[in-house]
């Protein structure tokens, strides 16, 4: 089963991660079922941008994202090559490296 590596971010994984994910999951329900509380404003419906991570290795195994995805991600904050919206990106047969932005276009989090 492949394994998402999430590098640490001060806030939602201190202390970064190692979990496993079926191939079809996507990199959002990964994360919440871990305890990693990655935010979706949206419910994970591909309408915000609160969900945006960079995938730093193994993205070449997701499928390309879709033309809303991409519309989407014009608007995330620190958009990068690598960004996508992880509700939208399902893990495929490769393990993948996973940064969460310091940022996202929610000023306020329901958990803050």
């Amino acid at each position: 089963m492949p394994r998402i590596i999430f590098l640490p971010h001060a806030e939602i994984c201190p202390e970064g991660a190692v979990v496993e994910a079926a191939a079809g999951t996507s990199i959002c329900d990964a994360a919440l079922a871990n305890g990693i509380e990655i935010e979706h404003a949206c419910e994970k419906a591909c309408a915000c941008t609160t969900c945006h991570v960079y995938v730093r290795e193994g993205g070449e195994s997701l499928e390309e994202p879709t033309e809303d995805e991409e519309d989407l991600l014009d608007k995330a904050w620190g958009l990068e090559p690598d960004s996508r919206l992880s509700c939208q990106a399902r893990v495929g047969g490769t393990d993948l490296v996973v940064e969460l932005p310091k940022y996202t276009i929610n000023q306020v989090s329901e958990n803050h």
